[in-house]
C-alpha cells in the first residue's frame, strides 16, 4: 500500500513551476513530487489550464498553424509518447521518472560519494542558480544541526526521516527558509533516500559540518 503524502508544495511553488519562473533544481523538485501526488498534480493541471486561457485571450497570439499539426498535438496528448520510447525508459521503484532522467538510470546507477558519518550524496547536473542532489541516509542516522540563507526543500523518496517539526515519509517534502533551524533524524527502520534542492548554502554551526561543507557543496 502506497505512504499517503501529507506534506505538499504551496500553491506559490505549483504555480511558479506553471509559469516556468522556477531554477532548475527547484523545477525538478516539483515535477517529480507531483509524479507521485495526485493532489499537487491536479493544481499544477489547474494552472496549466488557466494559463493557457490568458495566452488565448491575449490580442496578437492568433498564429496560423501548419496543416495537420492540431490533429497531430491531440494524437501525442492522447497516447503520451511512442511506445517504443515508453518501453526504452528506464524504472525504478525508488527515484520517480523526472530522476531517473537525470541519473540516466536507476538507483543502482546512482554515483554516490561520502559526506561522512555514512551519509553519501550524488549531485544532479542542474543550472548554476540552485542545486540538486540525492542523499542517501542510513537508518537512525541525525544529520548536523543546521540553519537555512535561503531555501531548502527536501523530499524523501525512501523510507522517513524526523525534525523538530514533524515526520516525513515518501513523497512529502519538508520546505525549509531562513527560520527553521533543525536536526533532521532518519526513521530507525529504513535507509532514508531523499531529494534535497536549495538556492544558498546551509548555515551550519559545528565546526566539523562547517569543514565538511566545503568538500560536500552544501
Amino acid at each position: 500500500m502506497e505512504q499517503k503524502i501529507t506534506h505538499h508544495l504551496t500553491d506559490e511553488i505549483l504555480m511558479a513551476y506553471a509559469a516556468g519562473t522556477l531554477p532548475e533544481a527547484f523545477n525538478l523538485m516539483v515535477a517529480t513530487h507531483v509524479s507521485l501526488c495526485d493532489e499537487c498534480r491536479a493544481v499544477v493541471e489547474s494552472y496549466d489550464a488557466l494559463g493557457g486561457e490568458v495566452l488565448d485571450q491575449t490580442p496578437g497570439n492568433d498564429v496560423a498553424l501548419t496543416p495537420g499539426s492540431f490533429a497531430a498535438t491531440m494524437a501525442l496528448i492522447a497516447g503520451g509518447a511512442p511506445d517504443e520510447i515508453r518501453a526504452q525508459r528506464p524504472k525504478d521503484a525508488v527515484l520517480p521518472q523526472p530522476l531517473l532522467d537525470y541519473v540516466g538510470g536507476g538507483l543502482d546507477t546512482v554515483k554516490w560519494r561520502s559526506v561522512g558519518m555514512g551519509v553519501k550524496q550524488a549531485i544532479l547536473p542542474t543550472s548554476s542558480d540552485a542545486s540538486a542532489r540525492l542523499l542517501y541516509i542510513p537508518a537512525g542516522t541525525a544529520m548536523p544541526d543546521h540553519g537555512h540563507n535561503g531555501t531548502e526543500m527536501t523530499m524523501v523518496l525512501q523510507g522517513a526521516f524526523q525534525d523538530e517539526d514533524d515526520y516525513f515519509a515518501r513523497g512529502d517534502v519538508e520546505v525549509a527558509d531562513s527560520d527553521l533551524h533543525h536536526t533532521p533524524v532518519a526513521d530507525i527502520h529504513e535507509d532514508c533516500i531523499c531529494l534535497a534542492v536549495t538556492d544558498a548554502p546551509l548555515r551550519f554551526e559545528g565546526l566539523l559540518p562547517k569543514i565538511a561543507q566545503r568538500f560536500a557543496r552544501i
